[in-house]
């Protein structure tokens, strides 16, 4: 009896040999596993549990008598030598609760912060913040006591493994958000149906807040008083400028007291420029889609330090980011509105559970841990 490991840069029937196996009994598991599971899927962590027979003498190897390992998430395959003397496959199904994960809390310090607390992967609270950021001002609209609700793909096998996925929904404030596919691509809707990325993005940087509004100020480098054309938001120099809706690169280079600038021209006669990046990620006439990286927090021309300043214009003329609203997007109807309410109903009335720090928790893809 031996356990052999299967490695990342193994093959099955390399695996076998390895620990013992003679080439013909390895290439018969292979093609009887070959069918049953996607050889290359079988992850780079997983024991696989060997009974060798003896052997007629020391020249040969050792007979195959049963093999057994976990292929997938919901599958153990058994390999063992029958009475006939030939080697024969038993699939062994594991049950799998699908149960969606509810996770909810309050803001606190900070809704990364609390939901990492709560054990959620830091790639799920990414994304939920990312998502909300399309419908919700981090900035203004956000308070300590507001309660967050995250719902995610779960699995839990009845051997005690569980397994996160994807982002399901989100819920800020009165804020809801949640997948659905549309046009055979998964995007985020709010309850009315509309699509969270209609309009502009809140906040077109991460982790940061606003340190200067829209209106006359006295500048601070030019000793005098004139139009702020846009917003200010403080951020870690080399943070990363996202674009506030999808568009085309109408400027991106140096353009004097703003330094390194990008302006984005989107529809409907409105445009979006962001100021002082320490580096450029896009060039003249690109196309962006949201949420893409147009470049990094800087200090670049008339700057004080590092930060973001961030314009909208609307037929030339500059108005306020934090105020204007711009209508558009997706909107579900008919009876895909109808089952997309039945499906948002159902996430929300998940019971929330409690951290899952602790429990065996690991990310799609990843080994799954007993919880």
């Amino acid at each position: 009896e031996l356990t052999a490991p299967f490695r990342r840069t193994d093959s099955l029937e390399g695996a076998l040999r390895r620990a013992g196996v003679g080439n013909a009994d390895a290439s018969a598991v292979v093609a009887l596993v070959g069918p049953a599971v996607r050889l290359d899927r079988i992850t780079g962590d997983t024991d696989m549990d060997l009974i060798l027979g003896r052997r007629e003498s020391k020249r040969v190897a050792r007979p195959l008598d049963s093999l057994a390992f976990r292929a997938a998430f919901d599958l153990r395959l058994e390999v063992a030598r029958g009475d006939d003397g030939e080697l024969a496959l038993n699939r062994v199904p594991i049950a799998v609760d699908e149960t969606p994960l509810h996770i909810g809390g309050t803001v606190g310090k900070g809704l990364a912060q609390s939901a990492r607390s709560a054990g959620l992967p830091a790639n799920l609270v990414a994304e939920a913040i990312q998502q909300l950021g399309y419908a919700v001002d981090f900035q203004h609209g956000v308070g300590k006591r507001d309660h967050y609700d995250l719902v995610v793909e779960h699995k839990r096998a009845a051997t005690g493994e569980t397994q996160t996925g994807g982002l399901l929904y989100a819920a800020l404030g009165g804020t809801e958000l949640m997948r659905w596919d549309y046009g055979g691509k998964a995007q985020f809707f709010r309850a009315t149906g509309e699509g969270a990325r209609k309009g502009l993005m809140k906040t077109p940087v991460d982790g940061a807040h606003l340190t200067s509004g829209f209106g006359m100020r006295f500048h601070p480098l030019l000793n005098y008083s004139r139009l702020h054309q846009g917003v200010d938001f403080g951020a870690a120099s080399g943070s990363p400028i996202i674009a506030a809706a999808g568009g085309k690169v109408s400027f991106a280079g140096w353009h004097g007291g703003h330094g390194n600038y990008v302006m984005v021209a989107h529809n409907k006669g409105l445009a979006t420029g962001y100021a002082h990046m320490s580096k450029v990620m896009v060039r003249n006439g690109q196309m962006v889609s949201q949420g893409q990286v147009l470049g990094l927090v800087g200090s670049t021309g008339l700057s004080t330090g590092p930060h973001l300043h961030y314009e909208v214009w609307l037929n030339g003329a500059p108005v306020n980011p934090m105020t204007i609203k711009f209508l558009g997007g997706t909107q579900l109807a008919g009876e895909d509105f109808a089952r997309f309410k039945v499906a948002m109903a159902r996430l929300r009335g998940l019971p929330a559970a409690g951290a899952m720090r602790g429990r065996g928790v690991a990310e799609a893809g990843g080994k799954a841990r007993r919880g």
